[in-house]
């Protein structure tokens, strides 16, 4: 490992959600602005392998990585922030180094030791922090612990990064802990005890923080980040307020107007640069100036909880900005739409379908698929979203009424949505999905070809099930084109609807590779459509 590289661990305390994801990104933009490299790693306390398994609607969407990592929502916002592709060493759990110390048991590496959480587990979870950074090279590796300090899950973590300062050095290393300042509306007071509860127990381990990110829904007075400083013994300078903002990129130009780049670079031993957030300020700009409001539809069964699709939301709104749109998100039960009909979808300029597994609520998203190629109001399908499009043009256009996907009906007649041959062999459901980065080569002349504005692209996926090519004839003969094509298994990744304003599904994930900066060709095109639509399709 360098010598000179840094590492900066955020932790949270007093509940969970305050944001620790999105300070730590906001921190690594700051630095990143001054020149330096920074590689972001979470560590999530959960027994889980990873995510892949989990509820969407408990957990959160499940980001995946280049090299087929099934993660955490918060490496998304790692990579948008950052603008920069990460991988499977960004993202450990419990359950992943227990899996490996107990491989090892198993091998006979520990012949009479004693397995233990101090120092086998501890010394596990310091090897993927010290591996990362030798494997990344980065000047600044940034670790974000999972969970709230006072948690169980989370002690041999915190345990681990109090060893890790020993390690590398107290000069090279950089705590900072989020916590929340709540107010008590009957007496109209902020409190701080909360955030003094928090420290002691991050005292109590072994650990000091050197900054305080102070979360609250209102203004922090002076008097109150003073107290924060005297109670958590930090200097005044390196309490930072974070009042909840209107929009999470905002969130690194508020964090500079405190120096924070500075305050980190003092202790850090660091040189010094001027921060540069001049795309950040011009993202500020355009979302300020963003005034034509259009409405988007998104048909989901967790449509209620944002978490489950952020990346396709943010997604949309990175498009949305560019295009001069301020994008109203209307969130539809996909259920609720099987029973209240086409009458939900009557106001909106853009339906889009988001990734997904399991039959529950596809009838209404193959109903909003129907809408949308009727009424010529431009869709995106992702993922499943594809699948549910290829299904409806297969029943309605092709007369195959009970088209459907294996998924859905094993002993369908009609399966255009079909599992491939190799996983038919599959019975684990953890990590088997087609899952990563893998090549398409689009379509001369269509309409996502235009948008990429080349031949060959790589996008990441994350599914089970696949177009079945032996209704790819009929169906482009019914006005359902082959945009894009995998060159090395013949799958369909890409279909349009001719004579259509925009209507393309995918079978991959192009909200993975969005930045708020750089919006990703596929949702600028579809937004364009709807930005430049005079009315009604």
């Amino acid at each position: 490992m360098p010598k000179k590289q840094k590492f900066i661990i955020t932790t949270g305390g007093v509940c969970s959600g305050l944001g620790k994801g999105i300070s730590a990104a906001s921190m690594g933009t700051i630095l990143q602005g001054m020149g330096y490299s920074i590689f972001p790693m979470k560590f999530d306390p959960y027994l889980n392998i990873d995510p892949g398994t989990m509820n969407p609607f408990q957990h959160g969407e499940v980001f995946v990585t280049d090299d087929g990592a099934e993660t955490d929502l918060d490496l998304g916002h790692y990579e948008r922030f950052l603008d920069i592709s990460l991988n499977r060493h960004s993202s450990v759990s419990t359950g992943q180094i227990y899996t490996k110390i107990l491989s090892k048991e198993r091998q006979g590496e520990f012949l009479g030791k004693t397995i233990q959480i101090i120092p086998h587990i501890t010394d596990a979870i310091k090897a993927e922090v010290l591996r990362a950074a030798e494997i990344s090279k980065a000047d600044i590796i940034s670790v974000e612990i999972g969970g709230t300090v006072g948690d169980i899950e989370a002690e041999p973590f915190l345990e681990a990064m109090r060893q890790l300062r020993h390690d590398v050095g107290t000069e090279n290393i950089y705590f900072v802990h989020v916590v929340l300042i709540p107010y008590l509306m009957a007496s109209q007071e902020l409190k701080t005890k909360p955030a003094q509860a928090s420290v002691r127990e991050l005292r109590r381990i072994g650990l000091r923080p050197n900054m305080i990110i102070a979360r609250s829904d209102y203004h922090l007075p002076k008097d109150i980040l003073q107290k924060i400083a005297f109670f958590s013994g930090v200097s005044e300078q390196a309490v930072i307020p974070a009042v909840t903002d209107e929009s999470i990129y905002h969130v690194p130009l508020a964090f500079e107007k405190h120096d924070i780049g500075l305050t980190i670079a003092k202790k850090l031993e660091l040189a010094y640069h001027e921060v540069d957030l001049k795309k950040w300020e011009k993202l500020h700009k355009d979302r300020k100036l963003a005034k034509k409001i259009k409405k988007i539809g998104l048909i989901a069964k967790y449509a209620r909880s944002i978490d489950a699709y952020f990346s396709v939301i943010e997604a949309l709104k990175a498009a949305a900005w560019s295009h001069g749109v301020n994008p109203e998100i209307v969130d539809i039960d996909s259920e609720e739409l099987e029973k209240e009909g086409i009458k939900i979808l009557k106001d909106l300029d853009g339906i889009v379908v988001p990734g997904g597994y399991g039959k529950r609520g596809t009838e209404g998203k193959i109903l909003a698929a129907e809408y949308a190629r009727e009424h010529k109001i431009p869709y995106l399908g992702l993922c499943l979203g594809m699948q549910m499009m290829v299904i409806e043009a297969s029943r309605n256009l092709l007369g195959l009424k009970n088209a459907t996907s294996e998924e859905f009906d094993a002993k369908a007649e009609d399966s255009v949505i079909h599992l491939m041959p190799e996983q038919q062999k599959i019975t684990s459901k953890g990590g088997t999905n087609r899952l990563g980065v893998y090549d398409c080569k689009l379509t001369k002349g269509t309409k996502v070809q235009a948008a990429y504005d080349k031949i060959h692209i790589k996008e990441r996926h994350r599914h089970r099930y696949e177009y079945n090519n032996d209704y790819r004839e009929r169906l482009e003969k019914a006005g359902v084109l082959v945009a894009g094509v995998n060159p090395d298994l013949d799958l369909v990744e890409i279909v349009e609807i001719e004579d259509h304003p925009f209507m393309v599904g995918v079978q991959f994930h192009p909200e993975f590779l969005s930045r708020p900066t750089k919006p990703h060709p596929l949702f600028s095109a579809y937004m364009k459509v709807i930005a430049e639509a005079s009315s009604k399709f």
